[in-house]
């Protein structure tokens, strides 16, 4: 089994050392794993930074590959917190650095945090929905230096209320970007432990990506604990299978590598 989602104290939100998640990953019997530690450049509040130590990171990582050779492989990854004016930087980031995975996410809307709830303010939910996805998809028209899309639907997880609209018709086109350029989404398993009632997509949205030929999907904890490494991954497989998925996903240097679901059972 394969967590492609978690974070260690090279994140600003997060306190745990590597060591702690890597033999977690090791005790649950996961054969490989991929940290994604943060970068969201002009994160709207000022008390936290997430820029990241590359260098420490990369010495960090290879580290850890060396002393736990023999029990998990190990990948390299970053979740990237995009946003439209950000995205040049973004491109020179990935000009200069090097991943075995790269996470693109939307943290910040209008330039407003999801997490504070500030983006919300003044609006209804379904107008916040409308202009949470219509930004995502300017991104992803107009940077490409990235594997999968992370926890797409994350507004669900701030708003104090659902919409009870899809919102197909804009992550439709999403997909129409992402799909013919070998581009996949994750399925966030931590939606459940913030009270949603699915994880990250909802299951209407793997179906859709399903549908419009998508084959590129991973699985992530999005951990920022030790404990939870691999978290409600039984569940999230035979979802998989429900909607006819056969394969989740590893990488390595931005390479795909597919793997039977029905192997891992």
């Amino acid at each position: 089994m394969f967590d492609y989602h978690m974070h260690s104290d090279f994140s600003a939100d997060c306190d745990t050392p590597m060591e702690d998640t890597i033999e977690s990953a090791i005790r649950k019997g996961l054969s490989e794993i991929c940290f994604t530690e943060h970068i969201d450049y002009e994160y709207p509040d000022p008390t936290i930074d997430f820029d990241l130590d590359l260098v420490g990171y990369d010495q960090k990582i290879s580290e850890m590959q060396t002393t736990y050779q023999d029990q998990i492989a190990i990948k390299k990854g970053v979740e990237l917190g995009v946003q439209p004016y950000l995205l040049d930087r973004y491109d020179a980031l990935m000009s200069e650095e090097s991943f075995d995975f790269v996470i693109c996410s939307m943290h910040t809307t209008e330039k407003k945090d999801l997490h504070s709830g500030n983006f919300f303010k003044g609006k209804t939910v379904d107008e916040a929905f409308e202009i949470y996805y219509k930004e995502l998809l300017e991104c992803v028209k107009r940077f490409d230096q990235f594997s999968i899309l992370g926890h797409l639907d994350l507004v669900k997880r701030y708003a104090k209320e659902q919409s009870t609209h899809s919102f197909h018709d804009i992550i439709d086109e999403i997909f129409k970007v992402i799909i013919p350029r070998g581009q996949g989404i994750e399925l966030n398993t931590s939606g459940h432990k913030y009270g949603l009632p699915t994880g990250m997509p909802s299951k209407d949205i793997l179906t859709l990506y399903k549908e419009r030929g998508g084959e590129i999907l991973t699985l992530g904890s999005d951990s920022h604990v030790a404990d939870t490494v691999g978290y409600d991954f039984k569940a999230s497989l035979e979802l998989f299978e429900s909607i006819g998925f056969k394969y989740i996903t590893t990488f390595e240097k931005m390479k795909p590598t597919f793997h039977k679901i029905a192997d891992l059972k």
